[in-house]
């Protein structure tokens, strides 16, 4: 009970920090003079956000871009733009005019769509330009406390046993948290029911109440309850440890290193965006993040440094869909390998 009521408490508040418009930075009139490469920016920014207020997406963007307003000189305003499985916000921003004062905040989903949609009013790769990855939030597998396993051997164990009987908590079809479930499900060789909610607390709720049996959670959403003692954490999804989580081990550890992945959060501007702007927002980005206010913010929310270049970030995009190509029925979907226009 206490555990609900502080998932309770804990969305209440996310949302209420994250209210839609936000505006980071100094107030400034609206300019309409031509745009330069060496003078922007000189208006307001628009940053658009494809999943809801208090999401984990939401809240690491935040974080970041009001530091980064600070050190543009112009004010940053972070709107939600959700729905139709990120598209919507990214679409938006594909077709916004390339100078700059549109930018998309991303998670992992970016890479995915191009193997969940098969057709879209944009280019994935060709029309949206990676500019900098603002931190590395891992999923965390996790179940109720009241539950007897203590490793992912034992949940596995269980899940085999049950020939199907097993549940699984997503935070909606087609999400990172189903792949990355389906991916640790197909590894480990058992098979599991589906339960799509519309989000995180939807999913945690019904995990602290036992209905759920599992939940790959973003961590950041987890982690209250991990401290409370609702949830127990059996593995974390990335390559390393989670810095908020130490002692889990991450699931390549468990067994099962197939089932890797990375929650990432990033910046993408259009492609035909001077690179000179593009250049300016990645510095001043970078800039932001090495802030100890802003390392602090990510700190407590469990996301870690993801140093790389824009070259690096593409790179990573890239292949970090193809893992997720098998779809709940074990059936193979064939993906065409494709490259960022630069």
């Amino acid at each position: 009970m206490r555990s609900l009521l502080l998932l309770t408490l804990v969305f209440q508040n996310l949302a209420m920090l994250s209210l839609t418009p936000f505006v980071c930075g100094p107030a400034a009139a609206q300019s309409s003079a031509p745009i330069s490469a060496t003078s922007w920016p000189t208006r307001d920014i628009h940053v658009f956000v494809p999943q809801s207020a208090g999401s984990a997406l939401d809240i690491v963007t935040r974080s970041v871009m009001e530091q980064v307003a600070g050190r543009l000189g112009q004010p940053i305003i972070v709107e939600n733009r959700v729905g139709a499985g990120n598209t919507i916000a990214m679409a938006a921003v594909a077709r916004a005019e390339a100078d700059g004062y549109t930018v998309l905040a991303n998670s992992s989903t970016h890479s995915l769509v191009p193997v969940t949609y098969t057709t879209l009013p944009f280019d994935t790769f060709r029309d949206l330009a990676p500019i900098i990855p603002l931190g590395n939030t891992p999923l965390v597998m996790v179940v109720s406390a009241s539950r007897s396993y203590k490793n992912v051997a034992d949940f596995v164990a269980d899940a085999k046993a049950k020939r199907g009987a097993m549940n699984y908590a997503s935070g909606g079809t087609g999400s990172l948290t189903h792949l990355a479930m389906e991916a640790f499900r197909l590894a480990a060789g058992f098979d599991a029911v589906h339960i799509p909610f519309k989000g995180a607390p939807e999913a945690l709720t019904e995990v602290l109440a036992g209905r759920a049996d599992v939940y790959f959670a973003p961590l950041p959403a987890a982690l209250p309850f991990l401290k409370d003692g609702g949830l127990r954490a059996l593995a974390v999804s990335g390559s390393s440890r989670a810095v908020a989580l130490p002692d889990v081990p991450t699931i390549g550890e468990a067994g099962y290193p197939e089932a890797t992945y990375t929650f990432w959060v990033g910046l993408f501007l259009p492609s035909k965006t001077p690179v000179p702007i593009m250049e300016r927002l990645y510095n001043e980005t970078r800039a932001a993040l090495q802030t100890s206010v802003v390392r602090e913010r990510l700190d407590r929310l469990a996301t870690d440094p993801l140093p790389l270049d824009r070259a690096g970030f593409a790179k990573m995009i890239q292949g970090s869909g193809i893992q997720f190509c098998r779809c709940r029925t074990s059936t193979e979907r064939t993906v065409t390998t494709r490259t960022f226009q630069t």
